[in-house]
């Protein structure tokens, strides 16, 4: 039987996602690695089924490795299919991996999705280590596109301090008018994407122990997003291998835009 998709795009970051309100169809491991194959599937960075769920919606997200995950710039694409569904209008508020988030849809067609709060951020050396619903690695260097990401993204994700389940991996260039370049190299996806939502949101953050305020800009291979917040403290960079600065009000601002919509057969 045809399973019915659409295909969405969040700054380069890109999904199959499907209406399962009604189907409740369950996917295998294998199955989603099928799907979000780029020669043999549809091709994507994850998979997101939209459910029935409370308040609006449950949004159930995979990796192309069949793994889960909170994933920002897919909940911004979840967001906009939503409201493509007539599940929402502009604002909504919907249960995800690592529990309830709000996002509201802006004028210009952005999202500005609420993430949750952070809580402490530890140093490991000279970067950091912060969970912005899924565990990211910030390095910063002196130019971004001269990094070997696959080489040295694995490197850390595979690292043996963060076994088991590994950790993403995100090189940040500073630039000026408080904006920061960004790339990563994805756990589950096990490659570079064009842009992480969570990661982005975390060497947001980071940034703001160098000094930089909210909102940051940042520029990412597939576009360009930005990232508010507001911090609790006034914790800089220190020889302190745990900083407290226990950020709020941190939200992820950006497009997620529908590329095509189809049928595929598992």
């Amino acid at each position: 039987m045809p399973i019915h998709f659409h295909k969405y795009q969040a700054t380069g970051n890109d999904f199959v996602l499907i209406d399962n309100r009604q189907s409740q169809k369950k996917f295998s491991a294998e199955e989603i690695k099928r799907i979000c194959d780029r020669k043999f599937g549809v091709g994507a960075d994850g998979l997101i089924l939209i459910e029935q769920g409370v308040p609006d919606f449950e949004m159930i997200y995979y990796n192309s490795d069949g793994s889960q995950s909170l994933c920002g710039n897919g909940c911004r694409a979840a967001v906009n299919f939503a409201s493509h569904l007539g599940i929402i209008n502009r604002n909504t508020a919907f249960a995800a991996f690592d529990g309830e988030h709000s996002a509201e849809i802006l004028a210009n067609g952005n999202i500005k999705l609420k993430m949750n709060d952070v809580e402490k951020v530890k140093k490991i050396d000279e970067d950091f280590f912060i969970n912005t619903g899924s565990p990211h690695l910030i390095r910063f260097v002196k130019n971004v596109n001269e990094v070997d990401i696959i080489a040295e993204g694995r490197q850390i994700r595979y690292g043996k301090q963060f076994q088991p389940d590994g950790t993403n991996a995100n090189f940040v260039e500073l630039g000026a008018n408080n904006s920061i370049a960004v790339r990563t190299y994805e756990r589950g996806v096990e490659d570079e994407t064009l842009s992480c939502g969570t990661g982005v949101t975390a060497a947001a953050l980071a940034a703001s122990l160098k000094g930089y305020k909210s909102p940051v800009s940042v520029n990412v291979k597939g576009g360009s997003l930005s990232v508010e917040f507001t911090r609790d403290s006034d914790a800089t960079l220190s020889d302190s291998k745990d900083l407290a600065p226990a950020f709020r009000e941190v939200f992820l601002v950006g497009p997620a835009k529908m590329v095509f919509e189809g049928d595929l057969e598992l």
